[in-house]
């Protein structure tokens, strides 16, 4: 399901939002307002779990898009959220080995649209982002994933530490992207696996990254010693890619 409203602005607009079961990614509010509407509004953001942030005047002026905010303004998924167990579940569909893209600390839009269409592309079962400091699924990221968001499950998750300790209990292993990992072509990565692709500028998180098995380093040999985001998505991905495919043919 799509939803039509990508932002949502005004007092009464958000709260009949909340309750209509719109998937609300965050929501920023008049820092220091409080009167019985806004108090509702936070009330339902809790009942939610939604990320609310306090802002100034200014900023909220400047995020508006129809000068009539009232204090507040709401930004909604563009797409509906899967849970985990729906891209499990897709997997054992296909009768394949679990793999699934895991980010931490994407927040360009177009980065994260990027990499749900290489997840697609790749043969992927579906894309795990946390609920913070991660771009939520707006327009700009549908457009960016050129339609694979039609396609590729995207759930949200409170933990990706969690999330990942859980999935090691179904029977996972994780490898994430590290420039000081081992070279990815001398890693095993086949059966099922969890990929974890950090941010151009911080990478994965530290315990984020003790949570994995296995860090991969991608060869560089340039002069600058970074990849964008979903560059360094689709070449790891890739690998796994190759190597599934030989396990394939191989017939295990």
């Amino acid at each position: 399901m799509r939803y039509e409203e990508f932002t949502i602005e005004g007092r009464h607009a958000v709260i009949e939002a909340f309750r209509s079961g719109k998937t609300i990614d965050k929501l920023f509010i008049l820092d220091g307002c409080k009167d019985g509407p806004i108090d509702t509004i936070k009330r339902e953001a809790k009942k939610h779990d939604c990320i609310v942030r306090f802002v100034t005047k200014e900023r909220l002026n400047q995020m508006s898009e129809t000068g009539k905010h009232q204090g507040v303004i709401a930004y909604a998924a563009a797409y509906e959220y899967a849970e985990v167990e729906d891209i499990l579940r897709l997997a054992e569909e296909k009768g394949e080995p679990p793999f699934i893209f895991l980010l931490d600390n994407i927040e360009d839009p177009h980065n994260l649209g990027a990499i749900i269409r290489t997840a697609n592309l790749a043969g992927a079962h579906g894309v795990v982002i946390p609920k913070n400091r991660a771009a939520g699924l707006t327009a700009a990221v549908a457009r960016a994933s050129a339609g694979a968001l039609n396609y590729t499950p995207v759930a949200k998750v409170t933990n990706l530490v969690k999330t990942i300790e859980d999935l090691k209990k179904r029977g996972l292993w994780f490898v994430c992207a590290d420039m000081d990992g081992t070279p990815m072509y001398q890693l095993d990565l086949k059966g099922p696996i969890g990929m974890v692709i950090g941010s151009e500028g911080e990478g994965v998180g530290r315990m984020v990254k003790k949570s994995c098995d296995f860090s991969a380093a991608i060869p560089m040999k340039g002069d600058i010693d970074s990849l964008n985001a979903s560059v360094a998505a689709g070449v790891l991905a890739y690998e796994i890619v190759r190597q599934r495919i030989g396990d394939a043919g191989m017939g295990r």
